[in-house]
């Protein structure tokens, strides 16, 4: 099969198109013949060094989310059959042709979605709706905030919120990222200046932290009474000072959440979660996802190189 691999920590030329030998599903698992898979900050970190894969993923091959069909089952395996359209998240792996993976952890594709916008979804809207909905427990009528909200897990809140009843609030860097996101259900967008933006938003009662740093003392400000803050991202660093006294006084509770770690079973619990109340939403047409571009495997560095400018809106999908 071919594979993007990273052939050792640097820039996006290290990223080569290799021949890899094809995986052998092991008990409980299948193959997935993989259509179209998407780039993700932890892929950036990875190719530099700064994120090495868990255990049971491949150390060379990134990527964290796949569209495919089953081509091959594993012992037990009782939930899937040959030719199921499917996709989840992975610990890595996902730039190849083909990758194993516990049936549970995968969800089948609606009938009238593509492969390249399946590829958009896993880690999008699982990572959005465990951190809003399963973590920070989003109810209508409640006001959520979103930093980052032209990223993949931004757009997808947005969505998410708007389904759910919530006021929908976000930051960005462009004024028009805002203006792209307002249709998916944005109600009030800002530009922070300097990094604050915290006086020109409406208390939140959940904040879904994309960007880390001091915009965590921005959330505090911003943060209603039991407020909620879900911690995803550390683009702006993982480091800054915090004023525990705001933490006191509203009664703040901080998660901080990632996927890829995690082990099987809580991945699983994710994963069927968003089966059971998010992909129905999907199906209807009720939320979709947001593709900035689709290219090729062979150009997995120049997709790189297109994240890593912030300039995208929505997810960079790889055609396999």
């Amino acid at each position: 099969m071919r594979a993007i691999v990273i052939t050792k920590p640097g820039g996006p030329e290290v990223l080569s198109l290799v021949e890899r030998p094809l995986p052998e599903p092991s008990r409980g698992e299948v193959r997935v013949r993989v259509r179209a898979t998407a780039v993700n900050r932890a892929d950036l970190l990875q190719r530099m060094g700064h994120y090495p894969a868990p255990a049971d993923a491949p150390p060379d091959i990134p990527g964290l989310e796949i569209a495919g069909e089953v081509d091959a089952l594993g012992p037990g395996v009782e939930r899937l059959k040959l030719g199921d359209r499917v996709f989840g998240l992975v610990g890595g792996g996902g730039y190849a042709e083909a990758i194993t993976s516990h049936e549970r952890a995968l969800a089948t594709i609606p009938a009238t979605m593509s492969f390249e916008d399946a590829a958009a979804v896993p880690e999008a809207f699982i990572t959005a709706h465990d951190a809003i909905v399963t973590q920070c427990g989003l109810r209508s009528g409640e006001t959520l905030l979103i930093s980052a909200a032209g990223s993949g897990v931004g757009t997808a809140a947005i969505q998410l919120g708007r389904a759910m009843g919530a006021t929908v609030v976000g930051t960005a860097r462009t004024q028009d990222k805002l203006e792209r996101a307002r249709p998916l259900g944005l109600d009030l967008g800002v530009v922070p200046v300097d990094g604050r933006f915290a006086d020109r938003v409406p208390r939140a009662h959940v904040i879904l932290e994309l960007v880390g740093g001091a915009y965590l003392n921005e959330d505090l400000q911003a943060l209603a009474p039991l407020g909620r803050i879900a911690l995803v991202g550390l683009l702006a660093g993982r480091k800054t000072e915090l004023d525990l006294g705001a933490v006191l006084a509203k009664r703040a509770r901080i998660f901080g959440t990632v996927l890829r770690a995690r082990p099987l079973e809580e991945k699983i619990a994710a994963v069927r979660a968003f089966e059971t109340q998010v992909v129905p939403l999907l199906e209807r047409g009720v939320i979709k996802p947001i593709v900035d571009r689709v290219l090729p495997l062979s150009d997995a560095a120049r997709a790189h190189e297109h994240m890593a400018s912030n300039e995208g809106f929505g997810k960079i999908v790889l055609s396999v």
